[in-house]
């Protein structure tokens, strides 16, 4: 996911991604918005750093749980946004092929982050019980630490 997230992210500040980027940000539910606020080469340095961002935040998730879940929630946050785009993609299903299921290369290419997504979701999870099961032997050290002992005379 790291390393995914760093190739990503550093297409991002050029302008041939910006262009290739144009239908799918444009289609997308949860991210259209960003051309109004951003323009075009703006909402793709956005993405490049926000991409940055979560992989930078999932690689210090090794060392800090906590930090690993903003990174993970960020990184489902991101495939969910661009799963989102595969229903709305302009001709994004084979319409010689008879339409859905038969997808366009711009959906199968989307299709990568419904995976993308199950393994974040699953990173996300394992540093969820990883930080909480700390914090449960933190808390009965503490309480073990804290019992009365024995006074001895």
């Amino acid at each position: 996911m790291i390393v995914i997230f760093l190739f990503f992210g550093y297409q991002k500040w050029f302008a041939y991604e910006a262009q290739a980027l144009i239908p799918y940000i444009s289609s997308g539910p949860l991210i259209s918005w960003m051309y109004p606020v951003f323009g075009v080469r703006g909402a793709t340095w956005f993405l490049g750093v926000s991409e940055w961002s979560f992989g930078a935040l999932l690689l210090l998730g090794f060392w800090n749980k906590k930090l690993g879940i903003l990174g993970a929630v960020g990184s489902c946050f991101s495939f969910i946004a661009t799963s989102t785009i595969i229903p709305f993609m302009p001709d994004g299903w084979a319409a010689s092929a008879g339409g859905f299921p038969a997808m366009t290369e711009h959906v199968a290419f989307l299709m990568k982050d419904l995976v993308l997504f199950a393994a974040s979701f699953y990173l996300l999870r394992q540093d969820v019980l990883r930080v909480c099961s700390t914090e449960a032997a933190a808390e009965v050290a503490k309480g073990a630490f804290l019992k009365e002992r024995p006074k001895t005379v």
